[in-house]
């Protein structure tokens, strides 16, 4: 498969404030393949400065932008899912360079992520209000009004380097915020592109800017910390989240937050499941992007009566269908991890399971030949709570195995986690199934299936995993807020 990208135009190596591509200063950062180590190209590395200049931007044309009509927004948010299915394959083939990620799953990351432009350019002209009757006058009335927050502050992470963007960009623009945008610095290319995407959509100057940066902790700190930032929507990990809340708290402006953190989501098996049916989910939710998905299925509960059948079926999909390499090869199923750090964690976890009485099923080393960020697809067996990989998030492609007897057993394991974004179960018998969706201590459950994401969902946690909801008719309203109007003719 060609690596060639046919619309040059599209991989910016400047920053975008105010509709136009800045070289913000001499310092520059490399962003490499993770698949082969080789250099993209060097991107500016914008400063506090910079930042500052694209908040105060923001927040000037914001004061124009919030009086744009819903359907102007709405019209604005269509050219730009237009555009991005115009250059879809482009837009895939620099995923796919700087996150490593097979083409395939590239392409399909671009689709995902384009279909939040869409949804949310349909909700643009549905932000309602109500009428409330008064409780103390009749000759009173209560209206509620919707009304946007101002400068955005978007922090985005580099394993969905597109859809983490425009599942929040998308809402902001619709609600009639304007946005200052910091991607994650592995992959800053597939955000430059949506500005380019942006810029020829026609946004208004100012009103969506974003500004590639290596300097992660202090850019982090200054966003939450400025005065004019009203809003901060994050995805990342718990541990950072909880400290941009408090560096928020430093800023003399309360902010409104979004937060989609770390995971630890259970799979379970019972025993009268369709096992065909839970392999085929646990396929895709497991080893899907090689793991690196924050409602990644972490723990895998399997009935002991079912528990042989479909770990030998499991490894033997794993070791028939599944091809590392670099993603745009034919053939490739599952690429790289992102990076040193991840790789470390995830062969750290194997080895501490194994060596605590894990089996190893398949994989369950690093596929060094390949190169220094390839991990074997890996199937453990007989995990147990004295493990580290019991408790936590794993962001990568291991599937510990972890056998159970009953109902009320099952549940209580699947619940000793103090996060709670998703879980899965699969099960053909209708009590069950209410029960268990109900019980589940987690915001989003897919009962027989692993494919939950999508715009019409409210993405979202409990616990530790993360504050308001993305995407579906509720994503719109944490980018405004409510203002309550009493009128007394």
């Amino acid at each position: 498969m060609s690596s060639k990208i046919e619309n040059d135009f599209l991989l910016q190596t400047k920053a975008f404030i105010n509709s136009k591509w800045v070289e913000t200063t001499d310092d520059k950062f490399a962003v490499t393949n993770p698949a082969t180590g080789d250099t993209i190209r060097e991107v500016t590395n914008c400063g506090v400065s910079d930042y500052n200049e694209a908040i105060k931007t923001a927040h000037d044309a914001f004061e124009k932008f919030k009086q744009t009509t819903v359907r102007e927004r709405a019209q604005l948010l269509e050219n730009m899912y237009d555009l991005m299915q115009e250059h879809k394959q482009d837009l895939a083939k620099i995923l796919t360079m700087e996150n490593g990620k097979p083409l395939k799953d590239s392409l399909g990351e671009i689709e995902y992520s384009s279909m939040y432009l869409k949804w949310f350019s349909e909700e643009a002209p549905r932000v309602y209000g109500d009428v409330i009757s008064s409780g103390s006058s009749n000759n009173q009335k209560i209206f509620t009004i919707r009304q946007p927050l101002g400068v955005v502050g978007i922090l985005t992470p580099w394993n969905f380097p597109s859809a983490m963007i425009t599942r929040k960009l998308a809402p902001a623009i619709a609600a009639g915020n304007t946005c200052v945008i910091k991607p994650a610095h592995q992959t800053p290319f597939s955000a430059l592109a949506l500005g380019v995407i942006a810029e020829k959509a026609g946004l208004p100057a100012g009103v969506c800017n974003i500004l590639p940066t290596n300097h992660t902790s202090e850019i982090g700190e200054y966003v939450c910390e400025h005065d004019l930032v009203r809003k901060i929507t994050f995805t990342g990990s718990t541990k950072i989240g909880k400290l941009l809340m408090g560096q928020s708290s430093k800023s003399k402006t309360m902010k409104k937050f979004s937060m989609e953190l770390g995971g630890n989501a259970p799979f379970v098996v019972f025993k009268d499941a369709n096992l065909d049916r839970a392999l085929d989910g646990l396929i895709n939710c497991k080893f899907g992007q090689s793991g690196q998905i924050c409602i990644s299925a972490n723990r895998i509960f399997v009935h002991e009566d079912v528990y042989d059948e479909f770990s030998k079926k499991l490894v033997e999909r794993i070791d028939s269908t599944f091809k590392l390499g670099e993603g745009f090869q034919e053939g490739v199923t599952h690429g790289p991890l992102i990076h040193q750090g991840s790789i470390d964690k995830v062969s750290s976890l194997v080895q501490d399971a194994k060596t605590k009485g894990a089996d190893v099923l398949t994989g369950g080393s690093r596929a060094s030949t390949l190169g220094p960020l390839f991990f074997q697809p890996t199937v453990l067996g007989n995990v147990t709570e004295s493990m580290d990989i019991f408790y936590e998030e794993i962001f990568g492609p291991v599937a510990p195995l972890i056998k159970f007897k009953d109902t009320d057993e099952v549940i209580k394991r699947a619940n000793d986690t103090d996060v709670g974004l998703a879980g899965y179960f699969y099960s053909e018998n209708v009590a069950t199934i209410f029960d268990t969706a109900e019980k589940l201590n987690v915001g989003m459950v897919g009962c027989n299936t692993a494919a939950i994401s999508e715009p019409a969902l409210p993405f979202g946690g409990i616990l530790n995993s993360g504050l308001g909801r993305e995407g579906s008719k509720y994503g719109i309203e944490d980018y405004t807020e409510l203002k309550a109007i009493v009128v007394a003719p």
